[in-house]
């Protein structure tokens, strides 16, 4: 018996949110597969070139390598903290081919212990000069991103490596009213707002 399923997504294609790894991952579920998180990992990587790690627990802790479908490090949980975000910009698909992406080995030393030590404001300064590094080789030609950010007193700002997906990061209970505003007035569209961290 042939099954049919219709997924819908509140994102754009291309956003770099990881919409195209989420779908191939509900579809294993929905039809029942018994691959291991791993083995769904390889089989996500065969069908598009490169993968999220969506189908694991704690993605969140995981430092991925989106190439090769492998865990190159597990992380310490982050803490409480919340993000508006949205979507600014050119989408554009992943190409597992493409490897101009900026260099933030640093960055990924100094990650764990910022985050074993729960230290928000460290952990969105640390994001923040990544995103700054992406956006200085692949950002779009006056990109508003970083100014938002002091505009609405983000504590740092997260980027996708590819596609549009912006987050402002913020501590908990501290996203001010005029945020949401600003983003749209600046372009931003599919607006979400979350709380993340503190497991």
């Amino acid at each position: 018996m042939i099954q049919r399923f219709v997924l819908q997504s509140q994102m754009p294609p291309g956003g770099g949110a990881g919409a195209s790894t989420a779908s191939l991952v509900a579809l294993s579920r929905l039809s029942g597969s018994d691959l291991s998180d791993i083995d769904l990992a390889q089989a996500c990587l065969a069908i598009e070139g490169a993968t999220d790690p969506l189908m694991l627990p704690r993605p969140e802790q995981l430092l991925w390598s989106s190439r090769q479908a492998e865990i190159l490090h597990h992380l310490p949980a982050l803490p409480q903290f919340e993000v508006l975000g949205g979507f600014y910009g050119q989408r554009c698909r992943t190409n597992p081919k493409d490897q101009n992406f900026a260099d933030i080995s640093d960055l990924v030393e100094e990650w764990p212990v910022a985050a074993k030590a729960k230290n928000l404001e460290a952990i969105a300064k640390l994001s923040t000069l990544s995103a700054k590094r992406n956006l200085a080789l692949r950002g779009e030609p006056h990109d508003p991103t970083l100014q938002i950010a002091n505009d609405i007193n983000a504590l740092g700002v997260v980027v996708a490596h590819t596609g549009a997906a912006r987050g402002f990061v913020f501590a908990p209970r501290s996203v001010p009213p005029k945020a949401r505003a600003r983003l749209i007035q600046a372009g931003f569209s599919s607006l979400v707002h979350f709380k993340a961290g503190g497991l």
